[in-house]
């Protein structure tokens, strides 16, 4: 008896506090994001304190995005094989201390060497953090219904860091920026030695291989292919800086996809990708995550050097775009489980889809409040959306054990869009003599991509999606 009671009381309190758990293990997920975009209004100013050349500025710029993109899958690995906690821990500790660096120091080698531990520590921990929530909701439908707002969570700390840095950085230094991710970093580490459930201890016998062959040419290719792709925007795709470490990733990616059919432990089993719930479900994040970096690089760039509007202008021009995406966020998980996972996926992608048709009108003299704004606010209430069903699309039907498997995979989505999708459709804004035209051209097919991927997830069955929406 008395064993039940304690057990009882242990859940009771574990019950209690998830909704506190929960915001904290949101705000490590945020922070992520948020790092990726810390830099990037700011980065003139980094440049010319620096001296960097346009090769180092680059460097620079991509440096978190490519180790964290490129250990995620591994990360999850760790993850499914030591436990959630623990490396949530290790991720944040990692994570922690290179945000403490970084803005202390006076040398650009010891930036650039930061921001890519930045990413280490984020690849490790973006997985942690989502195979603890799995233990903190064992739930099928309390973890579907967390699922639909963590999905909103990322997108709203990527537009957070590019709005922040660029009102912080015009009143004192970037550095101060980095405030945040140590802030972050500290409180998740508290809560893992007071609020975080224990993670369950993984039977050596039932633990994964670590695949290290597998894991090796997965960071390796997917490093240099997203380099190539982002290297392209400043030069052409013929070039070497391009042309070799695309192809170079390429192959390596290949050879990883063949390599996992035939391991013992494949750190990306194939069979986990054929269901075709998670399948849209990654496509849907992997769009959205496109959607929110053109909306802000094109901006950028068009309110500050088209229409000479200053950092802070533009920093503040984005606020109705997070007030209608905090604000979607709230509204998310009771339209998942009212509607269901994929049709919000599908509505997320034809109203994102909308709102890009509306700035595909872009012109040299756009009126902000009729062009610019509705179609930011419209574009975020469709990502909100799209977040959300995916979430709970790619992680349905997961089984606890494969949980950092499913953040790995999920969080690489988030971070190849970026730059796969953004680097394809600013290859279409190129097409254009005029700057301002080849912009409208990119928000237009983009829009168009948006509308054929809602109506392909209107076509394409699935079952494993069925069965979770009925579980909301």
């Amino acid at each position: 008896m008395s064993e039940q009671i304690m057990t009882s009381n242990g859940d009771t309190r574990r019950s209690a506090e998830a909704p506190l758990t929960f915001a904290v293990l949101a705000s490590v997920q945020a922070a992520l994001i948020f790092t990726i975009a810390l830099i990037m209004i700011p980065l003139p100013q980094i440049a010319d304190e620096f001296a960097l050349t346009p090769a180092q500025v680059l460097l620079l710029q991509v440096a978190y995005g490519l180790s964290f993109s490129g250990l995620l899958l591994f990360g999850g690995r760790l993850t499914d094989r030591y436990g959630a906690r623990a490396m949530l821990a290790t991720g944040l500790a990692v994570f922690g201390l290179a945000s403490l660096v970084a803005p202390l120091t006076a040398r650009f080698d010891v930036l650039i060497a930061m921001r890519f531990l930045q990413g280490v520590g984020g690849a490790i921990t973006a997985p942690a953090a989502l195979g603890v929530v799995r233990a903190l909701f064992p739930s099928v439908a309390a973890f579907a219904r967390a699922m639909a707002v963590w999905g909103g969570v990322s997108v709203l700390g990527a537009v957070l860091g590019f709005i922040s840095s660029g009102i912080i950085s015009s009143f004192v230094s970037w550095r101060w920026i980095f405030v945040v991710p140590i802030t972050v970093s500290l409180l998740g580490l508290a809560a893992t030695a007071s609020l975080l459930p224990a993670s369950q201890v993984v039977e050596r016998a039932r633990r994964p291989g670590l695949d290290p062959a597998g894991a090796l040419l997965a960071t390796t290719g997917i490093v240099l292919a997203s380099y190539g792709l982002i290297a392209s925007h400043e030069a052409s795709w013929a070039s070497f800086n391009v042309l070799v470490p695309l192809a170079t990733g390429v192959v390596l990616c290949i050879a990883f996809l063949i390599l996992e059919r035939r391991a013992r432990h494949p750190l990306l089993p194939p069979v986990f990708l054929l269901d075709s719930a998670r399948l849209t479900g990654l496509a849907g994040m992997l769009l959205a995550a496109a959607g929110s970096l053109l909306i802000e690089f094109i901006l950028l760039i068009y309110l500050q050097e088209v229409r000479g509007w200053t950092a802070l202008e533009t920093a503040v021009s984005f606020l109705p775009f997070a007030v209608a995406l905090f604000g979607s966020n709230f509204l998310t998980a009771p339209i998942v489980g009212r509607f269901g996972a994929r049709a919000t996926t599908v509505a997320g992608l034809l109203v994102g889809g909308v709102g890009l048709a509306w700035l595909a009108t872009l012109g040299h003299e756009t009126v902000y409040l009729t062009t610019l704004m509705p179609g930011q606010m419209l574009l975020a209430v469709g990502m909100a959306l799209t977040f959300a069903g995916s979430a709970v699309l790619v992680t349905a039907n997961v089984p606890e054990p494969q949980m950092g498997l499913a953040g790995g995979v999920m969080n690489t989505a988030m971070e190849l869009g970026p730059t796969v999708g953004f680097t394809l459709l600013m290859a279409v804004a190129a097409t254009r003599a005029d700057t301002v035209e080849g912009y409208a051209w990119a928000f237009g097919t983009a829009a168009a991509i948006y509308v054929i991927a809602a109506m392909l997830g209107l076509a394409v069955r699935q079952p494993c999606a069925r069965r979770s929406d009925s579980e909301l």
